[in-house]
Formats: C-alpha cells, sequence, structure tokens
C-alpha cells in the first residue's frame, strides 16, 4: 500500500522534469555563445550574459512588440470581464426571452474556430477602415472572448446563496448593488482565473494579429517573434532569446495568481 504513493509522486516528478527541461534547455542556450552552443545543448553558459536578449530587443523590434502586446492585452482583458459580469448576470438572474436560444449561440461561438470567419472578419473590418490599427486587434479578441466569459460567469453567480440575494432585495438594493456589492466579490477567485485565462490567451493569439495587421510598428509578441525566427535561422542563442521574451511574461503573471488560479478552478467544486 505505501508503494503506491511513492509511484504516484515519481511520475508526478517524471511529468514535471519533461515538461520543465524544455523552457530550461531554452533558458540555458538564450545566455550561451554560438561557441558553448556548439559545445553541447546541455553545458552550461560561461556566464549570465544578457547580450543575446539586448540584440532581440533592438534589432529585432521587441521593445516595440512587447508594448503593442501590453496595449492589446489590457484593454481585452478588462473589458471582457467587465461585459462578461453584465451578461453573466442578465443570464443568471434575469428574465430574458430566448434565454436558451442565446446561450445555445454563445456555447456555439466558444468552439467555433478563428480560421472559420476571419475572412469575413478581415473584409468587415476592411470595409470599415479599421484594419492595420489597434481596434482591429482589440475588438476581435473581445468578441471572441465574450461566450466564454459570459457562461462562465453566470455559472458562478448561479453558485451564490438565492437567501444572499433574496435578503438584499428585502432591504430594498438596488440591482447595481447586488450586482457590484454583492455577487462580484462573492465570485472574485473565478473573476481572477478568468482574467488569468484571458490574459494567457490574448497574449498567445495569432490569427487574427497576423491576418488584420500588416504594420510592423503594430505587430504583437508572437507575430514579431515568427518574422524574427526567419530573419535568423542560423543565431539560435539570440532566437532563444526572443522565445524567452514571449515567454516570460505569461510565466510570472501565473506564478503571481497561481494560488487565485487554483483556487477560482476549485471553487465551483468546493460548493
Amino acid at each position: 500500500m505505501r508503494s503506491t504513493p511513492v509511484i504516484s509522486r515519481a511520475l508526478i516528478w517524471i511529468v514535471a522534469l519533461m515538461t520543465i527541461l524544455p523552457f530550461l534547455m531554452a533558458l540555458m542556450t538564450s545566455f550561451k555563445t554560438q561557441m558553448e552552443l556548439f559545445q553541447g545543448v546541455f553545458t552550461l553558459p560561461a556566464s549570465l550574459n544578457f547580450k543575446n536578449y539586448l540584440t532581440a530587443w533592438q534589432q529585432g523590434h521587441f521593445n516595440v512588440y512587447f508594448l503593442n502586446s501590453v496595449l492589446v492585452v489590457i484593454p481585452v482583458v478588462l473589458f471582457s470581464v467587465l461585459l462578461g459580469i453584465l451578461a453573466g448576470f442578465g443570464f443568471a438572474w434575469l428574465k430574458i426571452p430566448g434565454k436558451k436560444i442565446i446561450g445555445a449561440m454563445l456555447a456555439l461561438g466558444m468552439v467555433l474556430p478563428s480560421e472559420a470567419f476571419i475572412i469575413p472578419l478581415y473584409h468587415e473590418l476592411r470595409w470599415m477602415g479599421l484594419t492595420n490599427t489597434y481596434v482591429a486587434l482589440i475588438l476581435p479578441q473581445i468578441a471572441l472572448s465574450l461566450p466564454f466569459t459570459t457562461l462562465m460567469i453566470a455559472s458562478a453567480f448561479q453558485q451564490v446563496p438565492k437567501e444572499l440575494v433574496e435578503a438584499a432585495v428585502m432591504d430594498g438594493a438596488s440591482r447595481v448593488k447586488i450586482l457590484w456589492g454583492i455577487l462580484v466579490p462573492a465570485i472574485w477567485p473565478t473573476l481572477s482565473t478568468l482574467g488569468l485565462l484571458l490574459f494567457i490567451w490574448t497574449w498567445n493569439e495569432f490569427l487574427i494579429p497576423l491576418i488584420l495587421v500588416n504594420k510592423d510598428e503594430l505587430r504583437t509578441l508572437p507575430i514579431g517573434m515568427m518574422f524574427f525566427q526567419n530573419k535568423n535561422t542560423i543565431d539560435i542563442p539570440v532566437l532563444m532569446a526572443g522565445a524567452m521574451i514571449v515567454i516570460m511574461p505569461l510565466i510570472v503573471v501565473f506564478l503571481i495568481f497561481q494560488r487565485k488560479f487554483i483556487s477560482g478552478v476549485t471553487e465551483g467544486a468546493v460548493k
């Protein structure tokens, strides 16, 4: 019986090492020189040389791409969560005609791939004169996030005890007070988890920035990394430095909010 926990822990450690090892190899390579790279993949760099990062940051225009990603991620996350709260409140607590049909359409929007509508979306935004703008990067991603945010927040609202809402109604609280004073604080772990997921999805979005923007000064990090890779297929350490610039913000944000993320994921099961 005691061997079972040992085997389980060993398997967990093996899977963890298999997951972390490629990242550690890329991280070590980003600090190496070309000569050190030829000595072996698993050899450690002689020193923490940030020259590769400076090369990628300046010559690869990663300073511009990084700023663009930040300018896109922040409004997408904020407006998606805000609109999701309002729509989720309606789905959870208000009587809406055709709620089931709208819910089915939102569920369909969650599984519909971007490739299915990227061409008409491009022509529509081009007709509106919005291609090659930040609006073309922000609005479609907010729209893509709304089905998931609405259904997730509506589900979280429905888990709040009805007695709490009924007591607020008896005290004469308005819908605005019930929403922002009672319901939103009650589902704060869920909102934190949702914000983290939206941050990761928006930061990694590739197809929409690739199709709707063709100006270098408006490209986000994933698109900039693709063009940077095409120009620097030989200098592997510089490429790995660029990849670390793309990945590290995701890792930092996840490490900061990991407790909120875990509590938000398990909150529904605990209730």
